[in-house]
C-alpha cells in the first residue's frame, strides 16, 4: 500500500501535554490478542490532540482500513486537514517563519512571538496560515502547553528553547501520508458515534479529571470538560458498546493522590480498568515532575 511505502516514521507533529507516546505499549497491550489478523477496521479517535495513537496504529496496522478523528479545537483541526491536503504550502510558509525566528536575539524572540499570537487569535487568517501559527506557537510557547482563556484565546507565554524545530518538513510529508486515509471531523465527541459497528476500534483520551487542585490543564477548550463532560463521556462509551464496536480510554487516576476517590471506578465499574504508570513531564519545578499513575479503561475483555 503506497501509505507504507514512505520510509519516515509519521509521528506527532505538535507538542501535546499528556501527548500518549510513552503509553503506546500500554494501548497496544489493551487491543484485543487478534487485532492484528481482523479486517476491514474502522479506527476513531474523537479527542485526537496530538495524535500519537493514531499515527502509531494506522502504521504498525495496515489492517485498520478507515480512521476517523475529530477534536473540538478549531485550530488544531484545521492544521491537519492542511496538512492532508497542502503540506508543501504549509512547509513553504512555516520555512519562512523558522528563517525569520531563528535568527533574533531573546527580546526579539518575544515580540515576534507576541505578534504571532495576536494575529493566530484574531482568528482571520487563511487555513495555511492558521496551520503556520499553530505549530509555529506549539513549538516556541512555554511547554508546549495549548491554553485558552474564557474568549477563546490561546495565551500561553513565550518559552526559551534555543533552537526549536518549529518547520520539520519531512515529518510533516509523512504525516500527510498517513492522513490520506483519515477522515477529519471538528465537533463534540459524541457526533462520531455513527461510526460504532462491530469492526470499530475507538480510542479516548479526553481532557483528564485533574487530580490537585494545580494540575488542571483543562481549559484546553473555553467549554471546559468537567464530571458531568466525564459522565457523558462514560454514556458514550456504554452506547458504543451496546453496536459492539471496541474502546480504550486514558484519563487519571485521583485514587493515586486520595484513595478515597473513587469517581472513574465508580462510573466505569462494569468495564475493565487498568492503573499504568505514566510520567507526569508538564511541572515548573523539576523536582515536581516523576512518574504517576494513569488509568486505561475498556471493554477489551484482556485489556
Amino acid at each position: 500500500m503506497k501509505l507504507f511505502e514512505n520510509k519516515t516514521q509519521a509521528r506527532p507533529f505538535i507538542k501535546w501535554v499528556g501527548g500518549k507516546t510513552q503509553l503506546l505499549g500500554e494501548v497496544k497491550k489493551s487491543l484485543p490478542y487478534d487485532f492484528a489478523s481482523r479486517q476491514n477496521i474502522t479506527y476513531v479517535e474523537p479527542f485526537v490532540g496530538g495524535g500519537a495513537v493514531m499515527f502509531w496504529l494506522l502504521q504498525a496496522y495496515p489492517n485498520i482500513e478507515h480512521a476517523v478523528i475529530n477534536d473540538i479545537n478549531e485550530e488544531l483541526i484545521c492544521t491537519y486537514r492542511v496538512i492532508k491536503e497542502d503540506v508543501e504550502s504549509l512547509i513553504e510558509v512555516l520555512s519562512r517563519i523558522q528563517d525569520e525566528y531563528l535568527p533574533l536575539g531573546a527580546d526579539a524572540r518575544k515580540d515576534y512571538f507576541i505578534a504571532k499570537r495576536a494575529l493566530f487569535n484574531t482568528k482571520r487568517t487563511k487555513p495555511i496560515e492558521t496551520a503556520a501559527l499553530f505549530i509555529f506557537l506549539n513549538r516556541t510557547c512555554f511547554n508546549g502547553l495549548y491554553r485558552v482563556n474564557s474568549k477563546g484565546e490561546f495565551n500561553v507565554p513565550h518559552g526559551k528553547y534555543a533552537n526549536p524545530r518549529i518547520c520539520d518538513a519531512e515529518n510533516l510529508r509523512a504525516c500527510s501520508i498517513v492522513l490520506q486515509k483519515v477522515d477529519i471531523l471538528c465537533g463534540d465527541f459524541a457526533e462520531t458515534g455513527r461510526f460504532a459497528g462491530a469492526n470499530t476500534l475507538f480510542y479516548f483520551d479526553p481532557p483528564y479529571k485533574p487530580i490537585t487542585e494545580t494540575s488542571s490543564f483543562t481549559s484546553y477548550a473555553k467549554e471546559g470538560f468537567n464530571d458531568a463532560e466525564q459522565i457523558r463521556l462514560r454514556d458514550f462509551c456504554n452506547q458504543i458498546s451496546k453496536k459492539k464496536a471496541l474502546f480504550v480510554a486514558s484519563n487519571s487516576d485521583p485514587k493515586g493522590i486520595n484513595p478515597k476517590e473513587d469517581f472513574f471506578d465508580s462510573i466505569y465499574e462494569h468495564f475493565f480498568i487498568k492503573r499504568v504508570s505514566a510520567a507526569r513531564m508538564i511541572n515548573a519545578d523539576a523536582s515536581g515532575r516523576g512518574n504517576i499513575s494513569e488509568l486505561m479503561i475498556s471493554n477489551v475483555a484482556n485489556a
